[in-house]
């Protein structure tokens, strides 16, 4: 199954490599984005399977931008992404609309999958 996915982080360094270490493993990056309202209408316009969404945007949370989709209807799985381990963030992540959470280190297409299929 191809996947369709936003990238949701204000890195544009890690977006360019995530971008192409994904699309390498079949997963289309059909957008970007750096900030909750951005997050907000990509995932609107282009209707993705994914939102990988970065925990910390800047001056704006993550978090915020996965309740905004998930308030907005939002039919595409939410991934909280970071250079943080999952304990840093583990309640956060437990009480947010997220189907899962994944170091920037471990981000890979398999690892995207495999949350999608536990979900």
């Amino acid at each position: 199954m191809q996947l369709r996915c936003v990238i949701v982080d204000d890195d544009e360094a890690f977006l360019q490599v995530a971008q192409a270490l994904l699309e390498r493993h079949g997963v289309t990056v059909a957008g970007v984005a750096h900030s909750c309202a951005e997050a907000v209408q990509r995932a609107q316009a282009l209707r993705p399977d994914v939102v990988l969404i970065d925990i910390r945007l800047g001056e704006e949370s993550g978090f915020e931008a996965a309740g905004q989709l998930a308030d907005n209807g939002q039919a595409a799985a939410l991934i909280m992404i970071s250079t943080h381990a999952r304990d840093d963030y583990a309640d956060l992540i437990a009480e947010s609309p997220a189907a899962g959470f994944l170091p920037k280190a471990e981000l890979s297409a398999a690892a995207i999958r495999r949350i999608l299929a536990a979900r």
